[in-house]
């Protein structure tokens, strides 16, 4: 690996500040907050300016925030990100980690479709696949999705009154209860399902965001009930987490903390 140049490490580290208040800076604010020269910053945002990076921000004399260079090359990212592929790659991390089998998964009407999927080495595991399609309600993974539609679109795919199709004895059927572990999966930020779609295995779910803070996938655990307990189920939770936390930063998307 070659060696880092400094001066585009430092011209970096400006553009980075911009993520941060209420986005705009002046020379001042970056030489205290990068203990800066004040000449070598001011030729940095000289520079950057020149090449539309920031731009000076109107009415504000000597104050800059970013300009349509960051944009279109954060579009040009986004543009070339596969969420499956992306999801692959996290989950093989994740099932390394655990060695459970691990899925992503993204909605479509009422159903989840698995768009990724890598398995534990366990001789009992969950028998999936990619591209297989469960209803919504019945997985950790489908009401992880359900909970954060618009309460228009939940409406639409959960009406009131029509009972929901169960795969096992322990699958919500009655929309209201339904709605009301929605709402607790939205506090919590994780989802888990108790052999709801299948009735030798148990999943947590959390959720995965794109660039804009939109939840558009969510990632799951799956463990058979023989290695599933209360103490397991809090470790996994808090790796489905980080896991989706991961994704999510590879799709764009920044954590308010």
């Amino acid at each position: 690996m070659g060696r880092l140049v400094p001066a585009v490490t430092r011209a970096l580290d400006i553009l980075e500040l911009f993520l941060d208040g209420d986005g705009t800076l002046s020379a001042p604010d970056i030489v205290r907050r990068l203990q800066l020269p004040r000449t070598t910053v001011h030729e940095l945002v000289t520079t950057l300016a020149a090449r539309s990076y920031i731009v000076p921000v109107p009415g504000r004399p000597g104050r800059y925030r970013l300009g349509v260079r960051p944009y279109q090359l954060g579009s040009r990212y986004a543009e070339q990100l596969d969420l499956a592929a992306e999801g692959r790659q996290v989950a093989r991390s994740v099932a390394e980690t655990c060695d459970e089998t691990v899925h992503v998964a993204i909605l479509e009407g009422t159903d989840v479709i698995y768009i990724a999927k890598v398995d534990s080495t366990h001789a009992v595991r969950m028998v999936s696949a990619a591209g297989r399609r469960l209803p919504a309600h019945c997985t950790s993974v489908g009401k992880m999705l359900l909970a954060f539609l618009p309460e228009h679109e939940l409406a639409a795919r959960v009406p009131d009154g029509a009972p929901l199709a169960a795969m096992t004895p322990n699958s919500i059927t009655d929309p209201a209860c339904l709605r009301a572990a929605l709402t607790v999966i939205r506090q919590r930020g994780i989802a888990v399902e108790s052999r709801e779609s299948n009735p030798d295995v148990s999943c947590v779910a959390a959720p995965v965001r794109d660039r804009t803070g939109q939840v558009v996938a969510a990632l799951s655990i799956s463990v058979p009930m023989i290695r599933w307990s209360e103490e397991r189920r809090t470790e996994l939770e808090q790796l489905a987490a980080k896991g989706a936390a991961e994704l999510s930063e590879r799709l764009g998307h920044r954590s308010a903390s």
